[in-house]
């Protein structure tokens, strides 16, 4: 009987009541032919290898980390709540050792979500690793955390809430934005000036193969994470990479995808995108349980895969050299460039417009950091929706200052109604989520 050598928990939810449309690439067939293919492989018959029924988040552990507008049944279904819940199992799976890893394969997904919430981005409405993420530094104390996107689409979602993060090491590999949605993750988007280099983003070109993506995970990736020294690695799981993933353009394989999973060694992977239903996903995510496991998965293959086929060519294997140099270079010389974005005025503003492409809302954001030495800085958010009118939201970091913290209760408390339909406070040292009310 075959061994675990890595006690390995999964976590299944297809969401069976939430898709987009009948016929949408984000739906429940995505993990039902994977579910089909661990049964019929009899990867829970392998000693090591054991399934966890998914709990749900708490509205406490959605606002953590999101201000959902107007609050988050307004954005939520039954199936987000057991998504993220799916994640938050696993997490404590691996906190409490129960398992050495683990792998959350649920839907909805959740990576391109970001603090504040008007509606859907990406097919993704909250930031399932993100809530996770906090519930398990909440419960357990944990403090550097890296994350590793490899999702074939930019994890703006997630930059977005660790920006200002110093403590979290957000790494997002993908197809270059200039090619594909959500058109970010471009090299000079490093982190808030509080937490600069701490977002890398490693943007590949089209028809990129194993052969660039495993040399981007080893040459690049893991010595970061070597210099870091995180508690946890999160891979969000993104399976889109896929040569055969209708709506992306890269080359990768299923058993590339396992030997990804072996070099970076995730504690815990959340599955994200991946929408080749059937010609992809039930044997990536057979490669990625059996390299979590430790397990050999070198006979792992595609009926139709010709490795010849999919090669990248000469000047995309030196354009990813190039790219993998510049970002060693950046993460070398992030403290001097900490302070170079220092000098610049007003670095602690940033105005955006973002659309809902799901929902089709724009929305229109000016947001304000507090420059400090100590913490992440105390956040303000001004956000606008043409459905969901104004509203202020300000955070507390994990571990703020006694400055920032005097400073976001002072946005807090002289914000007035007349400005903003609603006025929140993310309080992260205290644990607590406030909304001013009308005449207080």
């Amino acid at each position: 009987m075959l061994q675990a050598k890595n006690k390995t928990g999964l976590v299944f939810f297809p969401a069976f009541d939430w898709a987009i449309s009948p016929t949408h690439p984000e739906r429940e067939e995505r993990l039902l032919y994977t579910q089909d293919q661990v049964f019929e492989e009899g990867l829970l018959d392998i000693d090591g290898i054991v399934e966890f029924k998914p709990d749900l988040v708490t509205i406490k552990d959605v606002q953590r980390v999101h201000f959902c507008l107007p609050d988050p049944w307004a954005v939520m279904t039954e199936s987000h709540f057991i998504s993220a819940g799916g994640a938050k199992t696993i997490g404590m799976a691996v906190m409490e050792g129960k398992v050495d890893r683990g792998f959350a394969l649920v839907r909805p997904p959740g990576h391109h979500a970001n603090r504040v919430v008007h509606g859907a981005r990406g097919f993704c409405n909250v930031n399932i690793e993100a809530i996770m993420i906090e519930y398990l530094r909440r419960a357990y104390g944990v403090d550097r955390i890296a994350i590793v996107d490899t999702d074939c689409h930019h994890g703006d979602g997630t930059q977005d809430i660790y920006w200002h993060d110093p403590d979290t090491l957000f790494i997002s590999i993908h197809q270059d934005g200039r090619t594909l949605y959500p058109g970010s993750g471009f090299l000079n988007e490093i982190g808030g000036p509080n937490a600069v280099g701490a977002t890398i983003n490693i943007p590949l070109p089209p028809h990129t193969s194993d052969e660039g993506i495993l040399y981007t995970i080893k040459e690049v990736v893991m010595p970061i994470l070597a210099d870091f020294k995180p508690e946890l690695i999160i891979n969000s799981a993104g399976q889109d990479n896929h040569y055969s993933d209708p709506i992306t353009n890269m080359n990768f394989s299923a058993r590339g995808y396992a030997e990804l999973t072996r070099m970076l060694q995730a504690d815990i992977a959340v599955l994200e995108g991946g929408y080749s239903i059937e010609g992809a996903l039930p044997y990536v995510n057979t490669g990625i349980i059996l390299a979590m496991a430790g397990l050999d998965f070198h006979n792992l293959a595609e009926p139709n895969y010709d490795p010849e086929r999919y090669r990248q060519n000469l000047s995309t294997t030196n354009y990813i050299e190039q790219t993998g140099m510049r970002v060693l270079k950046a993460w070398q010389e992030r403290l001097k460039l900490k302070k170079l974005i220092r000098e610049e005025p007003e670095c602690g503003q940033r105005t955006r417009r973002i659309y809902y492409d799901t929902d089709n809302i724009y929305e229109t954001q000016s947001e304000t950091v507090r420059i400090c030495d100590d913490c992440g800085g105390a956040l303000r958010i001004e956000s606008a929706s043409d459905s969901k009118g104004s509203i202020l939201a300000v955070h507390i970091p994990r571990k703020a200052c006694k400055a920032c913290k005097e400073q976001a209760y002072q946005w807090y408390e002289s914000a007035e109604h007349s400005q903003f339909k609603q006025i929140f406070l993310q309080d992260r040292p205290e644990d607590n989520f406030l909304e001013k009310k009308k005449n207080a």
